[in-house]
């Protein structure tokens, strides 16, 4: 799948070029990760929105808090999402058009005794919404040539492309394609690799890969697809459970790591408590550790030169100085 050659790629991973990925250990100094925000309910995804704040979404009780960045002040966005009925689900990503937001649902909906549906929703208001596209029925009518127990899915992540919408199933191992009139189609299909978080820059797309159970480090890659590699490219490798990618300032790419699976436990159980980690992707497709021992982590985003780390424990750590000089700035 992966024949294009990765040096070409990973050129274009900076601002014109200009600046290569890191080549080995960081020189730079990161501040170490600092607990912002608690007492969120059933967090998972996350975007930066309109005016540079934080969302995130809270699955457990089916709302969309807004985060200011710089005082960590939660305000309700949005409530009334479908809330989850098992460990995780309900609303679990958030991504914007403009000032519209679109919420994704998962795992939801008559087939798991639930209300809603598991799809994509507009909001409308902050009590407001409109069911854009049923993903849940969708899976039904389309299963994946992968094995599969739940037959709706399980959506994870969700981004914007080319005026409609990539979303993740790590379940059924695809990406989907949904416009934002509510026409669903299959993007990219894998074998049993478990597609997880997503970011797009430019006409690339980056997917972070959790890999099958167990989840060992080789498996935890991201792959990126391009005009130039639509079957798909290896960037990196070697981090266990990657459940996120990200990039910050000057091109520099991030991956999210939950950790350490649990010996024996089932497909879709979380990593092992503060297993988790931040990693910067290398030039010769390797990571580099920024922040380890995070628990739980499910989401990051990158304001200006700061992280903010969602977990599955209702909280959001910042970790500030991720990207080196020119584009970080350290004392």
């Amino acid at each position: 799948m992966y024949s294009e050659p990765r040096l070409l790629l990973l050129a274009t991973l900076s601002i014109a070029a200009i600046t290569p990925l890191a080549a080995g250990p960081p020189t730079f100094g990161t501040a170490p990760a600092e607990l912002f925000v608690s007492g969120l309910e059933g967090a998972s995804g996350s975007t930066v929105g309109p005016g540079g704040a934080l969302y995130v979404t809270e699955g457990a009780v089916g709302r969309i808090s807004r985060v200011d960045p710089r005082t960590g002040e939660v305000t309700t966005f949005a409530s009334g999402l479908p809330p989850r009925v098992a460990p995780i689900g309900g609303v679990i990503d958030v991504a914007f058009f403009g000032s519209t937001a679109y919420a994704l649902v998962t795992l939801v909906g008559p087939p798991l005794g639930a209300i809603g549906a598991a799809g994509l929703y507009r909001v409308d208001g902050p009590n407001e919404f409109t069911l854009i596209a049923n993903i849940g029925q969708f899976a039904l009518d389309n299963p994946p040539d992968t094995d599969f127990d739940v037959p709706i899915g399980v959506q994870y992540a969700l981004d914007t492309y080319r005026g409609g919408f990539l979303v993740t199933d790590g379940h059924h191992n695809r990406v989907l394609h949904v416009t934002r009139d509510g026409e669903i189609s299959v993007w990219r299909a894998f074998d049993n690799i478990v597609p997880t978080g997503i970011d797009v820059r430019g006409s690339t797309v980056y997917v972070a890969m959790a890999g099958p159970v167990p989840h060992l480090p080789e498996d935890g890659q991201v792959l990126a697809f391009g005009l130039r590699w639509p079957g798909g490219i290896e960037v990196a490798s070697g981090a266990r459970l990657l459940v996120d990618v990200e990039f910050g300032r000057g091109g520099r790419l991030y991956a999210l790591s939950q950790g350490t699976f649990p010996v024996g436990a089932p497909a879709g159980a979380p990593a092992l408590p503060n297993t988790g980690a931040l990693v910067e992707v290398n030039a010769n497709g390797t990571f580099n550790v920024v922040e380890d021992a995070l628990n739980l982590p499910t989401s990051v985003e990158i304001i200006r030169n700061t992280a903010y780390v969602v977990t599955l424990t209702g909280e959001i750590w910042k970790i500030d100085h991720v990207s080196s000089p020119p584009y970080g700035r350290w004392p």
